[in-house]
Parts: C-alpha cells; structure tokens; sequence
C-alpha cells in the first residue's frame, strides 16, 4: 500500500474542537441536574479534552519542535504533531496542558482537574483514595460545577482571543 503525505486542514478541526467542548459541557450540565454525577465527570472531561484539542491546534507551531515525524493513518502520513493535536492522547494531556499554559493561563490547572475527575468517573467514589482522589459524590458535584463555570470562562476567553492566536502550521 502507498503511503501519501498528507497535512490536516488544522483552522476547520479547531473550530469542531471548541463546538464539541461546549455541547460536551451543556451535557454534563443536565446529567448533574439529574443525579448522574459520574456521567457528568465524564462529559466533563470530554469537553476539557475537547478544548484542549482545540487550543492545540489553533497553536500547532508550539508542538511542532517537540513531536517530529509522521503518524501512519490508513494509507496516510500526517504529521505527527498535528495527529497530537488533533486526537490529544490522554497520556498527552498533561504535558501539552503544561505547554499550552505559557499562552493560555489556567490550562494546566484544569487539565490535573479533568483528569482527576476521569479518574473518579471509572472508578466511582472512594473515601480511601486509592483508586481515585475523590471521596464522594458530593465532593465531585462540587468539583464538577467549579470545573465546568471556569471551563467556560476559559473558552469564552479563548474563542473570542482566536483571531490573534497563531494558526500557523
């Protein structure tokens, strides 16, 4: 099989990232209103996973250095730091919410956050705190509404600061 070069239309997949985040939060919202506390962590975190994505790619120069190569798609060669910023591996999100925070502050904070509340979305509650930092449901609510009130700040920020956000790539 022939393998083509192939470059990701970055601008396009950035502005599906942002709409994705804030559908994925609008979600996790009524899941809280209705009981469903580690459903909502989940959405939570799709939607902060989403975001990320969305930062990464509207500053794609910022990963280009770090993540050189291709990635093999199918019988496609994309970048690899433009796959990363596209897909945003979980195991990624740490380290690219720490890059991202030099332009974006607030970043790394809620990206540990969405992690621990990813956490706590598979396996549930635990007062002990080995196999998730968060003892209860009440804690997660808690966490959660602060969660989705300064993800939405955050993206209210950045989508309205995108037109000087480098797109270049």
């Amino acid at each position: 099989m022939e393998v083509h070069m192939r470059r990701l239309n970055t601008e396009t997949l950035a502005k599906e990232r942002l709409e994705e985040a804030i559908k994925e939060l609008d979600v996790a919202e009524v899941f809280l209103r209705e009981g469903l506390v580690r459903n909502a962590a989940g959405k939570v975190f799709q939607a902060w996973k989403a975001f990320l994505s969305y930062l990464a790619l509207r500053n794609v120069n910022l990963l280009q250095e770090k993540y050189r190569g291709n990635k093999r798609v199918g019988n496609a060669a994309i970048p690899l730091y433009e796959w990363i910023a596209a897909v945003l591996p979980t195991n990624r999100m740490t380290e690219l919410g720490a890059e991202i925070e030099r332009i974006v502050p607030g970043v790394a904070e809620l990206t540990a956050m969405a992690l621990q509340l990813h956490e706590y979305r598979y396996n549930g509650p635990d007062p002990e705190g080995i196999r998730s930092k968060i003892p209860n449901d009440e804690t997660a609510m808690v966490l959660i509404k602060s969660f989705i009130t300064k993800a939405r700040a955050l993206m209210s920020t950045s989508s309205s600061e995108s037109s000087s956000i480098n797109t270049s790539g």
